[in-house]
């Protein structure tokens, strides 16, 4: 495949009122198979794809850098970064030490109760991140109420540095029991363990909830990336030569390059994060802020249910462990481009998780991939134009996509093109199950949305999602394969502080907690702002409530702002959730959440240029149902508001290619997002 180079869109005029942007500002999003580079300075938006180098990913977003601003004398780098997941799924976390009361050291061996694998006799778990022999309980014990039940010991706090050196640390965890109440005793146990040197992890300051068991794998979770983490970002920025750096946060703000090394655990979901990000400000732009994000990728496919703004949990696990920092609810399921076709034993086809990735990637990249793929079947069935490869740069080898497409035809009995159909429809499928887990499955009715379809191959994928859903239309943004770049470049920065409550609506003084709790959090966030640099005078901030019914498990969050009335907020969130709502139950506060955000990147996104002459079209043949159709390829540049196309029909991008299926349509609209919609109409090119 051919080197990316960026491609560049102008706006008229610079923002600020015609004052050039300087700094040069630099988002980059690093995935499984490419890299995706967008900037935004004062000769207007460039953008790049290239791939990625799982061996160090670093490689390629300083490759990245060089190509897309070569000649910035001021740089400030924005990064989805999936450097802390990747060393936690593939165990090169540091070696860590936890330290925490005497006789809960087990905490984390012990975790729930609920089985990972239900109809296993015996199930299995991941072993503990930190062994028995690296958890060391001490002296001293906080009630629920912050009551001191026990204080701690001094001479076991002298002789702590040097218990957790013989462990062979290379980083600490500190979690103590109710140090959400108060985490004084945390504090001392970190002030002890200072002269180590090591990075420190400590759960008053990172997660300040209650559970034991969440908060403890929380904790844990980010001592053991934090040292991967810190190495890369000093890496990253010295190399870089940015003026500063800072990291897309999971819960959809981005954090300062300073906190994300010190708490890496809020950068889980970095890259998908961008995505659903960029994908509500377009389909907001577009006039549908009721939105289904659909990211598909060369690895995974990262979906996620947006009514008006972004959905957040706590419920989130990586590789078994839990992390209950709040993240955007995004569900991800593998099934990308990259994702391998096989047969399994009883003689049915089987699509993902495992992929292909960047190296060797599929067959038709060239790069000695020898499995069928997702991308692989598209190219056969003439979806993917081998010549249009990011925008005719990268040729594609659909010829050598033949033999081992026929090895797994055959193990199907079927012809070549019912293979390649089938490798997509088993796709479909797995990502129509994503869809519908956070839409019909958490009471909502997916016919309400607009499905907005990205990544590099989402729009190939988005007419026949939308029909199995309902939905109303498919829309696809201006550079969908690169728009989890864009996401991040625009994304605001963000603070979230909390703190536990259990606080039930059938005591007099619940609203005024809830109230002093606001008020207790809100200068911590909006002061941790102001430190990263934003303006005081455009920070925002918002109030929510995590709650439940008394004697339930898990909640529900609900806007908690001045003047809210929480409680009935709950009622009704209970009743959409779960179809009922109990208005004389008493409603419990458990955590109550602050957020301050302020605005990100300034950028003003290039108007589409009115086309005044029919755009070039270009007869493909493309296979459907086992027919194979003449459908016409058009270059999305070509197009301006208005024009119509009915299907089969190809929409060739940079970025990514958008398939419209006969019986569908796509249309652009005024800003230059693509809407796919079922029936045709008289085409206008």
């Amino acid at each position: 495949m051919a080197d990316g180079q960026p491609r560049r869109r102008t706006v008229d005029g610079a923002p600020d009122g015609g004052k050039p942007l300087d700094p040069v500002w630099v988002a980059v999003d690093t995935g499984g198979t490419f890299t995706d580079v967008v900037a935004w300075g004062a000769d207007g938006l460039r953008t790049l794809k290239l791939p990625s180098t799982p061996d160090d990913p670093s490689r390629a977003i300083l490759d990245g850098l060089t190509r897309i601003a070569p000649d910035a004398t001021r740089l400030v780098l924005l990064h989805g970064s999936t450097v802390a997941t990747n060393a936690l799924l593939e165990g090169r976390g540091a070696a860590v030490t936890l330290i925490t009361n005497r006789g809960f050291e087990d905490v984390l061996a012990i975790g729930r109760q609920n089985r990972p694998q239900l109809y296993a006799l015996v199930g299995h778990r991941p072993p503990p991140l930190v062994p028995a022999e690296r958890r060391l309980g001490i002296a001293g014990r906080l009630a629920a109420d912050a009551t001191e039940l026990e204080p701690l010991d001094e001479s076991e706090l002298a002789d702590l540095a040097a218990r957790v050196r013989a462990t062979g640390a290379e980083s600490v965890a500190v979690c103590l029991l109710h140090a959400y109440a108060d985490g004084a005793h945390e504090q001392r146990v970190g002030r002890a363990l200072e002269p180590l040197g090591l990075p420190l992890s400590i759960s008053s300051e990172l997660l300040p909830e209650y559970r034991e068991y969440e908060r403890t794998s929380t904790t844990v979770v980010n001592a053991s990336v934090a040292p991967v983490m810190s190495r890369y970002l000093r890496r990253l920025g010295a190399e870089a030569g940015a003026e500063r750096v800072a990291v897309m946060g999971s819960n959809g703000g981005t954090l300062a390059v300073e906190r994300a090394a010190r708490e890496p655990a809020h950068t889980v979901l970095s890259g998908p994060a961008g995505g659903v990000v960029g994908a509500l400000e377009w389909a907001r732009r577009a006039g549908h802020p009721s939105i289904l994000t659909f990211d598909m990728g060369g690895t995974s496919t990262d979906v996620s249910l947006c009514p008006g703004r972004p959905l957040h949990t706590r419920e989130f696990e990586i590789d078994g462990r839990p992390v209950a920092l709040p993240v955007l609810d995004i569900h991800t399921v593998g099934a990308g481009g990259g994702s391998i076709a096989r047969v399994d034993p009883g003689g049915a086809l089987r699509v993902g998780p495992e992929s292909a990735g960047a190296v060797p990637g599929p067959i038709c990249y060239g790069r000695g991939g020898t499995e069928v793929t997702v991308t692989d079947a598209h190219l056969w069935l003439g979806r993917i134009p081998a010549d249009a490869f990011l925008g005719g740069e990268g040729g594609l080898d659909r010829a050598a996509v033949k033999g081992p497409l026929r090895r797994l035809a055959d193990g199907l009995g079927t012809s070549l093109d019912a293979a390649a159909e089938g490798v997509l429809a088993v796709a479909d499928a797995a990502m129509e199950r994503a869809l519908r887990v956070i839409s019909v499955e958490r009471g909502y009715d997916p016919r309400d949305f607009a499905l907005v379809a990205f990544g590099g191959a989402g729009a190939l994928h988005a007419a026949e999602l939308a029909g199995r859903l309902g939905c109303d239309r498919a829309l696809i943004p201006p550079d969908p394969g690169l728009l989890s770049a864009w996401g991040i470049l625009t994304a605001p920065l963000s603070h979230a502080v909390s703190r536990t409550l259990l606080a039930a609506t059938d005591r007099p003084d619940t609203t005024r907690r809830v109230d002093d709790a606001r008020a207790g959090l809100t200068p911590t966030a909006t002061e941790a702002l102001v430190g990263d640099g934003a303006d005081p005078e455009r920070i925002e901030v918002r109030c929510e409530v995590d709650a439940r019914y008394r004697g339930q498990s898990f909640e529900l969050r609900v806007g908690a702002d001045e003047g809210d009335d929480w409680a009935e907020a709950f009622h009704a969130a209970h009743a959409a959730r779960y179809g009922y709502r109990r208005d004389d139950a008493p409603v419990e506060v458990v955590t109550v959440r602050v957020t301050a955000t302020a605005p990100g990147t300034p950028v003003v996104s290039p108007a589409p240029t009115p086309v005044d002459a029919p755009a070039t079209r270009r007869e493909r043949t493309v296979v459907v149902e086992g027919r194979a159709l003449s459908a016409p390829s058009v270059w999305r540049r070509d197009l301006g508001p208005g024009h119509r196309l009915n299907g089969p029909a190809l929409v060739l991008d940079y970025s990514a290619t958008t398939w419209v299926p006969p019986e569908w349509r796509v249309e652009v609209d005024e800003i230059g997002v693509l809407h796919l919609r079922s029936g045709a109409e008289p085409t206008t090119l």
